[in-house]
Parts: structure tokens; sequence; C-alpha cells
């Protein structure tokens, strides 16, 4: 039997991932829409740079997964993945009009989407190798988007917007070096992945239902997201604040990470979400009538009893849902109906909201969102409880 001190390594350097990896999402999530802004784009264009990526990475987490499932690695694609991010870093430091930064954006969407599903693969795979919880991994990155959340607000707050791509230049070097540290844990499952088992997953009635929920949530989700430094900013808000705010967040979800690592097995996954889904409805609401930078940083608050309780219970929800010889690809379509097909509406709908009404209709709609979902998990876990009876 291995030690502790055997597993550690392996441990250690996908948590210094999970760490690096989330600041590039506190740059492509909150600040992205800053440097689009400062290159003088208007809203209705930030959205659909927002987007767009989303759109491409609908094929590319399915490629990408699909070829780690196949092939049996993870650890080659994430290096290929972070290399590419690079590269396109590079490049969309040096492109300024609206259809260079639209085709780029598009190429980096394409390597950045896909770490996610598969960091997430190799955290559960590597967990489960050493009888820990994924969250035990999984919580780095919540830390890592914490650190970067303020760290990199005020940084570019004294340098300014200017220089997010070569930040993100930085942390996709850095995570690239440390990707060449990870180890790929043989799966559970010695056959090669099956298209035919696939389908036979995908078009069962309980996956379906759970994905539709899951995408309604993301709408709300998505919508505030990618909107919400830009509605910091409307209110007066400085990039130190709008860095406290990201903070705040990040910050609130690890407690509630660590409280389902230790307990969270006690509960089953459909009351779970369906609190997580009424809390998601209450926080858009309060965003709808809030009107001062203080009560939405407050507000940033329910990060925790929201994301902070949905993604945990979803990512295990997936795996009973979800044969282990087929976990890459189920994780890169929780990714694609959670992050790439609900960005794409969420960018585009979102940035003609505000174009065209106001930041309360903007809310409101995203609370709409929240409320079907809320609806979805309700009656799924209304049947659940029927059929056990």
């Amino acid at each position: 039997m291995k030690s502790s001190h055997t597993a550690r390594p392996d441990q250690t350097w996908l948590r210094a991932l999970m760490f690096t990896i989330f600041g590039s999402t506190v740059l492509v999530v909150s600040y992205f829409q800053l440097y689009f802004s400062h290159l003088g784009f208007s809203r209705a264009e930030i959205g659909y740079l927002y987007g767009i990526g989303p759109l491409v990475s609908v094929f590319s987490n399915m490629f990408w997964s699909m070829a780690s499932d196949r092939y049996k690695t993870v650890r080659k694609v994430m290096i290929i993945l972070l290399a590419g991010q690079l590269i396109t870093g590079v490049m969309l430091a040096n492109a300024t009009t609206f259809g260079e930064v639209f085709v780029l954006v598009t190429l980096f969407y394409f390597f950045y989407y896909p770490v996610y599903p598969l960091s997430d693969t190799m955290a559960i795979t590597t967990a489960s190798k050493y009888g820990r919880n994924f969250t035990s991994i999984r919580v780095f990155g919540s830390i890592g988007y914490a650190f970067f959340a303020l760290s990199i607000g005020y940084f570019l707050g004294s340098f300014g917007p200017g220089w997010t791509m070569w930040v993100c230049i930085a942390l996709a070097a850095t995570t690239l070096l440390i990707g060449f540290r990870l180890k790929d844990q043989p799966s559970a499952s010695s056959t090669k992945m099956d298209l035919s088992g696939l389908w036979s997953i995908l078009k069962r009635r309980d996956v379906i239902t759970f994905f539709g929920c899951v995408f309604l949530l993301a709408l709300g989700h998505r919508m505030n997201e990618a909107f919400l430094t830009i509605t910091l900013k409307d209110l007066g808000a400085s990039e130190g604040l709008i860095g406290w705010s990201l903070l705040i967040s990040s910050v609130s979800e690890i407690p509630v990470f660590l409280l389902l690592s230790r307990y969270g097995n006690r509960y089953k996954e459909l009351p779970l979400l369906t609190i997580a889904a009424l809390m998601y409805t209450i926080r858009l609401f309060l965003m709808s009538i809030s009107d001062t930078p203080a009560a939405v940083v407050a507000i940033q608050t329910m990060h925790s009893v929201t994301f902070g309780i949905f993604y945990v219970t979803a990512v295990r929800y997936i795996t009973r849902l979800v044969p282990d010889g087929y976990r890459a690809t189920g994780m890169a379509l929780f990714t694609i109906v959670w992050s790439s097909a609900s960005g794409l509406l969420s960018g585009t709908l979102g940035g003609l909201l505000l174009e065209h009404t106001n930041r309360n209709t903007f809310y409101l709609t995203a609370m709409a969102f929240s409320l079907a979902a809320l609806v979805g998990f309700s009656m799924k876990l209304w049947s659940s409880m029927t059929s056990r009876a």
C-alpha cells in the first residue's frame, strides 16, 4: 500500500495547476470585458466576444475530452491546450481591431475551455486513487481565484487594463510549466471509449433533464458573471473594488467546498441542487434592485450558497450518472452546458439587454432563468421522492 508521502507529489502539482488556471479564469471572466472596453468596443461587441468563444468551445470540449478518453491521457492533452493558450495570448496582446480580436479570442477559447473539465477529471481520478474527496484538490482553484482576483485587480488598477493580456501570457506560461509535472492516473476501465455506449447514456431521461436544468441555471449565472465588472464600473467602482468583489465571491465558496467535502455525502444531490437554484433566484433578484457598488459586493457573498453548493453537488451527481470510462467526456458535456452553450446565449443576450434596456431588466431576466431551473430541480426532486414512496 502506498504511503501518503508517495501520494503527495501527484496532489501537490495538481493543486498548483488548479491554483494557476483559475487565475486565468479571473482574467477571462472578469477582466477581458474591461480590456475589450479599453480597446473601444461597444457593449454589444463585448457580448459577441464573450459569446463566440463558448460557441467554439462546444466542439473543442468534446474533441479534446473524447481524445483524452480514447487515448487514456489527460496530461498530454493539457500540455497541448496550455501551449495553445500561451501562443494565442501573445497574438491577442498585439491585436487592436474588432476583427482581429474576434478571430484570436475564438482560437484562445478553443484551447481555454477544455482545460477545466480535464483538470476536474484528473482531480477526481487522483483523489479517488488516494481515498480523498475531489474537493480537497478543487478547493485550490477557489483559493487561486481569490488570490488572483485581488492581486490582478490592484495590478490593473495601477498599470491600466492594457496590461491584461500580458498577465494572461505570464499565467499561461507558469501553468504550462506546472503541466509538465503532472501525472496521468490509470483509469478503472481498460477499454477504449465506445461512442455507441456514450449515446446510450446521453439519451437517458435522467441525464437529459439534469443537463436541461443545469443549462437554465447556467444562463442566469453566466449573465451575472459576464457583466458583473461592467455593472460595478457603471456604478462607479474602481478596479480595486472590483477585485475585492471577485475575492469575496471566491473566498465565500471555500468553506462550503470544505463542508461539502466532509459532510456532503450525508445529503442527496437533488435537494442540494434545488436549494442552490433557490439561492440563485434570490441572489439575482437582489442584484436587480441594487444600485450601489457596496450592495453588489455584499450580494457576492451569496456565491457560497449558489455556486459553492451547486458545483460540488453537480460533479458528484455526474460521477453517479456517467461510468468511469466516459468520465472526461461526461465532464466535458457538463462544461459545455454550464459554460459553453450558456455562455454563448448569455453573452449575446446579456450584451443586447444592457445595450437596449437597463440593468434592472437584465437581472430580472437572469432571475427568470434561475427560477425556471428551480422549478425543474423541484420537479425532479418530487419525482424521485414519489418513486421511492
